[in-house]
């Protein structure tokens, strides 16, 4: 994936921002995402699972903060569906640390992620009539909080352009692994791409 950033605006990955804010030390935006979380029932090899409603990827919008100092970053972030699929909100709250070697620079985080009970219930709750279709365990979840770790590493390839690889683990919240749906206790991402800044 390719990512831009100006003065103005930026496309990060999955994400569209707009700076309502933007000095060395604290970044304000207005920001679109796509969030790819959906399930399609036909994809599952468990019949029970078959029989579960399809939950779909959405579109996301809220405001993103992060403020830099010697000692790290702090990032917060707020966001809720735009498309009416969960009606559910997302907030994360994450410290960052970054070292640079070279034309390379190091950005290890933790951080937690916060999902509403609205959120959480479309992708992970077994309504009744669900329940009565595959035999699986009603289930509504409350809100949730997940921990997780995350890695970036950039590599300065000219004045302009930036190659970045990323990794996160997630320990999900047992308000989500205590659904009939999820069989694991985490989840992780990799993710990879090239900057231009303009």
């Amino acid at each position: 994936m390719v990512n831009y950033d100006s003065d103005d605006f930026y496309f990060h990955s999955l994400t569209a921002g707009y700076y309502l804010w933007k000095d060395q030390q604290d970044q304000l935006s207005a920001t679109v995402f796509y969030s790819p979380w959906r399930y399609r029932a036909s994809d599952s090899d468990d019949w029970r699972m078959k029989r579960l409603d399809n939950r779909y990827a959405t579109v996301m919008a809220g405001l993103s903060y992060s403020h830099h100092e010697s000692w790290g970053t702090l990032r917060a972030a707020f966001s809720g569906d735009i498309l009416d699929n969960s009606n559910g909100l997302v907030g994360d709250l994450a410290y960052l640390y970054t070292w640079r070697q070279g034309d390379w620079s190091f950005t290890p985080g933790v951080g937690v992620t916060w999902n509403s009970a609205n959120q959480n219930n479309y992708y992970f709750g077994v309504s009744g009539d669900e329940s009565r279709r595959s035999t699986l365990d009603q289930y509504s979840p409350k809100n949730s909080w997940s921990p997780y770790l995350e890695l970036t590493a950039h590599y300065r390839i000219n004045a302009k352009w930036n190659a970045f690889f990323a990794g996160r683990y997630v320990s999900l919240s047992d308000e989500i692994t205590n659904s009939p749906m999820i069989s694991k206790d985490y989840t992780g991402m990799l993710w990879s791409g090239v900057t231009y800044t303009f």
